[in-house]
């Protein structure tokens, strides 16, 4: 057996000068060799050479030092600057106005959204439905822009507003998902997005996103306030969560079955504030004669809650 000849040999050499901590000269040799047929001694050779020299020393700084005192760092979130002119509702009736005449694909169109968004974030909660009256007009290719400014306005308003649209039906199906899974990216829910939001679970048309989006509200909410559990809106989501279960998960039907599961997957992303069902997990889990799918699922529910 022959030992492999190496087809390809490189070789680098670089000289520097440096003069007082600063690179003067650099002077770089590359060799690259490509063997086709080792024992004729057949291939290619090539040779590169770079040069790089100091021309000169810029001694003043690039950039005025006066300047660096308006620096900082941040994140890369938006911001805003904090006006302290008080945003009324006509204001922001006449914006939503500028939005659907605006062309759908411009640089105004971002930058009157994103202005229609922090606005949306002064404005009352009786300020906003009269916006709402006003505005839930639709534009061109029957965008609304309210509807979907909404959700990233976050403001404890903005969500009693969309749960007032939920319930009255005033947008359409796709848009009321949109509404619910909104909720998880809320940074800091408060308790009165929380009281505004729990009857939407006891309707038989709640969906999954309503379940999961609620209770992903409520697992944020619980990770900012230790005490969360004696909070009466915590509790009243928990407690319709729980009147899903009953006294050990026992379902009729394949129907009832998934919405069984549904509820203890919500009560799971629910975290510490389901804590006071541990005792029902426990059942749901431990009876051999329930299907496998609800013991599982009881199981899983466990997952955010501490181990004591």
């Amino acid at each position: 057996c022959q030992s492999e000849q190496q087809v390809l040999s490189s070789q680098l050499e670089c000289v520097q000068s440096i003069k007082d901590g600063v690179l003067e000269e650099a002077k770089c040799t590359e060799s690259d060799r490509v063997t086709l047929l080792p024992q004729q001694g057949s291939g290619a050779e090539t040779q590169t050479q770079a040069a790089l020299k100091l021309l000169q020393v810029e001694t003043e700084p690039l950039y005025n030092k006066r300047d660096s005192e308006d620096l900082y760092v941040t994140n890369i979130l938006y911001e805003k600057e904090v006006t302290k002119r008080e945003v009324t509702g006509a204001e922001v009736t006449e914006l939503v106005w500028k939005l659907c005449l605006a062309h759908s694909a411009s640089y105004e169109t971002a930058e009157l959204f994103m202005t229609l968004v922090f606005e949306l974030q002064h404005l009352s909660l009786e300020a906003l439905r009269t916006l709402w009256q006003r505005s839930s007009f639709k534009c061109r290719d029957d965008w609304q822009p309210l509807i979907d400014a909404l959700p990233s306005c976050a403001t404890e308003a903005c969500v009693v507003l969309m749960k007032d649209l939920i319930t009255s039906g005033e947008v359409e199906e796709d848009k009321v998902e949109y509404f619910f899974w909104s909720f998880t990216f809320i940074p800091n829910p408060t308790s009165g997005m929380i009281e505004s939001l729990a009857p939407l679970l006891k309707s038989p048309r709640a969906s999954q996103s309503c379940f999961l989006g609620i209770t992903t509200l409520v697992h944020r909410f619980c990770s900012a306030h230790s005490s969360c559990g004696v909070v009466p809106a915590v509790q009243s989501v928990m407690r319709t969560l729980g009147e899903f279960l009953g006294r050990n998960c026992t379902v009729q039907d394949s129907e009832h079955l998934s919405k069984m599961q549904l509820a203890l997957k919500a009560i799971g992303n629910a975290g510490l504030a389901a804590a006071a069902l541990a005792p029902a997990l426990s059942s749901c889990a431990a009876l051999r004669s329930h299907p496998m799918e609800i013991r599982l699922a009881a199981v899983h529910a466990f997952r955010r809650l501490p181990c004591s």
